[in-house]
């Protein structure tokens, strides 16, 4: 990196991943390049901790694909540069249309935000209330909705470990030395491999990093995890090693698990997941007799076979035990941006795909658009989202793009999906407004980081929130003598008098919480210092957060009564560049938020499930496709999508393809040589990797490679593999919809 231009610090955080890691960074070339990076020890919960990928955040921020323009779709298929106000008003025009013709229900809005970029989210579902949207989804309908789902049932929220106390981690199908999902991840890892006193232990087929470091590697046949589950908790019905006490105590439903999996064949378990009986009879032991156990599952097993009732055995392998409510175990969190996940709220209007979280399986959308069905999605709007990249099958979703009557895309640069847009507006970066974190899970000390941003807005562009306003303007939705009112009663009385003629106007018309964000936005955030004026919208949730769990702001050392208290909460925010902890509780807290303070063991679909696992006879791979390809892997320089730019990776420019050198000796495939990976969808040619880490016929391709970027010529290129060209839509789980990702049949052949 070149040398900064002084030796001020700034605070802000890492976008590569849902921790959102409290960085500090020195500028370069008058303000206008990220110089150095390192981990801030202020922040409250990475506190200092870096991993190697965040280094590298400059060739986010400064890139040759940035978007400095709206462009157009042309009748040829070319994109032209139009000015702001053609834009809005051809989009506001052309979506009204489909919206009145067709119905507001045939409009799709996908995304809303990015590892960092959250506060988007808020506005965007402006201009969605102002066409009437009603259906949605983003990257979290092909990862976790089957998860909250399950959670939600079982617990009234979704349970996360107490990974730094417990005396037993189980990390299943998760890589946190690649892919985090904890805080200080590889620090924690080496912490606890390290203490004698505590066991760590990793359930997956590839013998991972995190593997390397574990006391016990289950190393489960790809795609088996339901079997070796359903051998642990049938260990712990038969043996009667459960924890009786703590059942009668605080859960319901034990019968009708006991009667399912006192017949449960564990020898079949063990042949069928790979792992031996004994084994699993250990590990059933070790996590019966353990003080505390914390697990995580990951998208190793979410975006695999029988993911939804994977969600559930493990679940049901710690419960049974007692691992939940108290230290060291499993909690449910109360953070700022808590939100309701894992509700069921009806079906999507073709394929009849159930809908958790409000969000549409992401494996049916292109279904629910190629079709000659009357309720099908005719328009779209996209933000800071490359479905076509990132979602299964995209020749299929590039097909889907290009039958939509109308389609916007807001994102930061031209992106795979971006290619398939009617138009494409220009947003500002993520370290040009001020953003947030969102996934505040931690207990019992809740932390939130609102950051200022680094550098000017880009010219040529506009945060998110000016876009949807303009739109909602556009399309006749603005109330205008309500932001001037707002904006009047601010300037003459203060936050107090404006946060009364809120809450007054709120109730006297409740259709203005539709652009409520807003109207926050062009007033409150008129008043706020430099920069902030994205952070508005995190007003109204404080006062939420803080009318909600008084006491839990109030232990945080929050000051304030009634509703000064969420002021106050809001101002704490601005104060604190590094972020700060919003809300403390105890553990007695945790069982508020369990329905009637009992956890619901009896889920009878996944129990009747459960019963047919011995009976089942699991045939992954066919003679046409023997193989079983992990696609999106994350490894050492692989993130989500924003970082398009190859020169960020330090290894694995390529991202080659995992192999195990027995595979590869037969398909003569030799290290560095060149690979034709196949399925039902598309072929790929690879470059190939020797390791023995991988399990004998399976394979896996990194994420976040594939990406088109232009190179020193200004000629756009793609860069290594793009596993989703492999996918297919119809390969995901019964219940919510998840993409198979991780067990893809597939045929590999040496390329001369």
């Amino acid at each position: 990196m070149t040398r900064a231009d002084n030796g001020e610090w700034k605070s802000t955080a890492c976008i590569l991943c849902t921790l959102n890691c409290g960085v500090k960074v020195q500028l370069s070339n008058n303000g206008t390049q990220i110089a150095r990076i390192r981990g801030d020890e202020a922040h409250p919960a990475s506190e200092g901790y870096l991993c190697n990928k965040a280094s590298r955040l400059n060739y986010y921020q400064n890139r040759s694909d940035r978007l400095r323009s709206p462009m157009r779709r042309t009748p040829a298929g070319n994109y032209e540069a139009i000015d702001w106000e053609t834009a809005i008003g051809e989009i506001a025009e052309k979506f009204t249309a489909v919206r009145d013709q067709h119905g507001a229900d045939t409009i799709f809005y996908y995304g809303g935000g990015g590892q960092g970029n959250h506060l988007p989210g808020a506005y965007g579902r402006m201009t969605s209330a102002a066409l009437g949207v009603k259906f949605r989804s983003n990257a979290i309908a092909q990862e976790k909705t089957g998860e909250f789902w399950v959670a939600n049932r079982m617990f009234g929220g979704w349970p996360h470990g107490d990974f730094d106390n417990a005396q037993v981690v189980v990390f299943l199908g998760k890589n946190p030395w690649q892919s985090h999902g904890v805080h200080r991840a590889r620090a924690l890892v080496r912490e606890i491999a390290k203490d004698p006193d505590r066991t760590l232990v990793v359930i997956d087929p590839k013998r991972t990093e995190t593997a390397d470091l574990a006391d016990i590697h289950l190393q489960v046949k790809p795609g088996r995890d339901a079997w070796l589950l359903a051998g642990l908790i049938a260990t712990l019905i038969q043996e009667d090693i459960v924890n009786h006490a703590w059942l009668d105590e605080h859960a319901n439903g034990f019968k009708a698990v006991a009667d399912v999996f006192a017949h449960t064949d564990i020898d079949d378990c063990a042949t069928k997941c790979g792992i031996d009986a004994a084994v699993i009879g250990s590990t059933a032991h070790l996590i019966a007799n353990a003080d505390s156990v914390s697990m995580l599952e990951d998208l190793g097993v979410q975006m695999n076979r029988h993911s939804t009732l994977v969600s559930y055995l493990q679940r049901m392998v710690w419960v049974l035990a007692g691992h939940f409510g108290r230290p060291g175990t499993h909690a449910t969190a109360n953070g700022l941006t808590s939100f309701g996940a894992g509700y069921e709220v009806g079906v999507s209007p073709v394929a009849g795909a159930r809908i958790v979280s409000g969000l549409v399986p992401c494996n049916v959308i292109p279904e629910e658009i190629l079709t000659d069905h009357p309720n099908r999605y005719r328009a779209m709007i996209i933000e800071s989202a490359n479905p076509v990249h990132s979602l299964a099958d995209s020749p299929k979703w590039r097909e889907a793009m290009r039958a939509l009557e109308v389609s916007v895309v807001l994102d930061v640069a031209m992106t795979e999906t971006a290619r398939q847009a009617d138009y494409v507006l220009p947003t500002t970066s993520q370290y040009e407004k001020a953003e947030a974190t969102f996934f505040n899970f931690e207990f019992p000390n809740n932390h939130f980081h609102l950051r200022a941003p680094l550098f000017p807005p880009a010219e040529g562009t506009l945060d998110e929130a000016e876009i949807h306003i303009r739109l909602v303007t556009a399309m006749g939705g603005w109330p205008d003598e309500v932001e001037a009112n707002l904006r009047d009663a601010l300037q003459s009385g203060g936050r107090k008098a404006f946060r009364e003629a809120v809450f007054a106007t709120l109730a006297a018309d409740p259709a203005l919480m539709n652009v409520a964000p807003g109207l926050l936005y062009r007033t409150l955030g008129d008043s706020l210092p430099d920069g902030m004026r994205n952070a508005a919208a995190l007003w109204a949730i404080c006062h939420q957060h803080a009318t909600g769990s008084p006491h839990s702001v109030h232990a945080a050392g929050v000051e304030g009564e009634g509703m000064d208290l969420g002021d106050a909460l809001f101002d704490a925010l601005l104060a604190s560049p590094s972020g700060m902890v919003t809300s403390v509780e105890g553990w007695d807290e945790v069982w508020k938020r369990v329905p009637g303070g009992r956890v619901d063991l009896e889920q009878r679909e996944f129990l009747a499930d459960a019963t047919t696992l011995n009976d089942e006879e699991p045939e992954e791979t066919s003679e046409a496709f023997p193989f079983l390809l992990a696609a999106g892997e994350r490894r050492a320089f692989t993130a989500n999508t924003i970082m398009r730019n190859p020169e960020w990776r330090r290894k694995d420019p390529h991202g080659a393809l995992h192999i195990n050198p027995e595979d590869a000796a037969r398909l003569n495939l030799g290290e560095g040589s060149t690979a034709r990976i196949s399925s039902e969808r598309g072929s790929l040619d690879v470059v190939v990797e020797l390791t023995d880490r991988m399990y004998r016929g399976h394979v896996s391709l990194p994420n976040g490679l594939g990406l088109d970027y232009p190179d020193d010529d200004g000629t756009v290129i793609q860069n290594g593999a793009a596993p989703n060209e492999l996918t297919s839509l119809h390969l995901r789980d019964e219940y919510v919809g998840t993409p198979w990702h991780k067990t893809v049949p597939v045929r590999i052949e040496a390329v001369d």
